[in-house]
């Protein structure tokens, strides 16, 4: 295993082929939930960590000076511009891409452990990744569909239409804790768009929540945030 820890050729080859596995093995789940940022994306990310930090190591033997981390420092901060570029804000005010550009900068950390040859780390974070993405997210999801608190963006086609909305969250039992209004653009459907966040008085799952207020007259969209 020590050899593999110098710039040789078997260990410039280990170290490719480590990053884009586990570049890819990543990417791949992101790829599954339909991400902009796919296995391919992942893998020349991973990749290109990998490869500098080897630079970076190669450039520290060859010339017998500098700081072997210095590159590898610049790759953490310029990563951010593809990790801005997987964020996207929807018109109902939901963030997405938050998991897959923290996930392209863990992966960048990945790659420049690869690089440097701290496989046992590189793997270790390769499979604490996956768990997070994959297992943690069931979890994350089952306790926000029963919490008590729930965050809706609704289109309504009349101030009287959120009263009779208002009405409805009182017979139900429903503490409105925060309420934004704002007038829709002339050229979209409807007239009013409302940012809400509700309480109940007891915990129970959210889409049959959903489906019961959208019962209210003047509501023509409804979803969670």
């Amino acid at each position: 295993m020590d050899n593999l820890r110098e710039l040789t050729y078997t260990s410039m080859g280990c170290r490719i082929f480590l990053a884009i596995a586990i570049g890819g093995i990543v990417g791949i789940e992101r790829q599954s939930k339909h991400q902009p940022a796919g296995a391919r994306t992942y893998m020349l990310v991973c990749l290109g960590a990998c490869l500098i930090m080897m630079t970076n190591q190669y450039v520290c033997m060859q010339f017998e000076s500098g700081d072997p981390t210095r590159m590898g420092a610049q790759v953490i901060s310029g990563i951010g511009f593809l990790g801005a570029g997987a964020i996207l804000v929807t018109k109902d005010n939901q963030i997405k891409g938050l998991t897959t550009a923290a996930g392209l900068w863990t992966v960048t950390g990945i790659g420049l452990a690869i690089g440097i040859g701290f496989y046992e780390g590189a793997v270790l974070a390769g499979g604490a990744v996956l768990l997070i993405m994959v297992f943690l997210k069931y979890i994350d999801e089952r306790i926000q569909m029963y919490s008590k608190y729930i965050r809706l963006y609704l289109n309504f086609d009349s101030n009287n239409a959120i009263n009779n909305f208002m009405n409805l969250c009182q017979l139900e039992k429903l503490k409105i804790i925060d309420m934004q209004v704002s007038k829709l653009k002339k050229d979209s459907k409807g007239g009013i768009s409302v940012f809400l966040t509700l309480k109940s008085p007891q915990r129970y799952g959210h889409a049959g929540l959903i489906q019961k207020l959208s019962d209210a007259e003047g509501i023509q969209y409804i979803s969670e945030i």
